[in-house]
């Protein structure tokens, strides 16, 4: 049995996680702190780690399969763990895609599998949906769950 079969998508607490994991990402995104892609996840990750607060790593069933993109997923987590970096599993990538919109006409099709969210190195961003996710992903940890996973709902 997996953890998205334990934890139904629906229960109020994944929902409240998911939507502040949404408002994290449009503020990322507009204040320009979201780095989208694997490979440029992990350049970011290589330079300055230090300023990564949040990784998510999405994929939806039919990636489950994607031995690579498991092996890029394991070596992030590692990463992410050893440099004291919250993780969040996510799944619903056409929900992901809605948040963040559409790239630049032209422009090749982003990968949405890893999403870092960095901070300053000053306290000047402050964000009460890091916070939530935050808080969730220690709890998550504090059950020997390492990397906490949140369902993101269309709407």
């Amino acid at each position: 049995m997996t953890l998205e079969e334990l934890v139904p998508c629906d229960s109020s607490k994944m929902q409240a996680v998911s939507e502040a994991v949404e408002r994290v990402l449009v503020a990322a995104q507009r204040q320009d702190r979201l780095t989208v892609g694997v490979y440029e996840s992990a350049k970011l990750m290589n330079v300055d780690p230090d300023s990564v607060v949040l990784c998510l790593l999405a994929t939806d069933e039919e990636d489950e399969g994607d031995i690579a993109l498991q092996i890029h997923f394991t070596l992030i987590q590692a990463f992410c763990c050893d440099n004291d970096i919250h993780i969040l599993r996510v799944s619903g990538m056409q929900r992901l895609a809605a948040i963040l919109g559409e790239p630049e006409p032209g422009a090749e099709p982003r990968d949405l599998h890893c999403l870092l969210v960095t901070n300053p190195h000053t306290d000047a961003w402050k964000s009460q949906g890091l916070a939530e996710v935050a808080s969730y992903c220690a709890e998550s940890r504090d059950k020997n769950q390492w990397v906490p996973y949140v369902c993101l709902q269309e709407r």
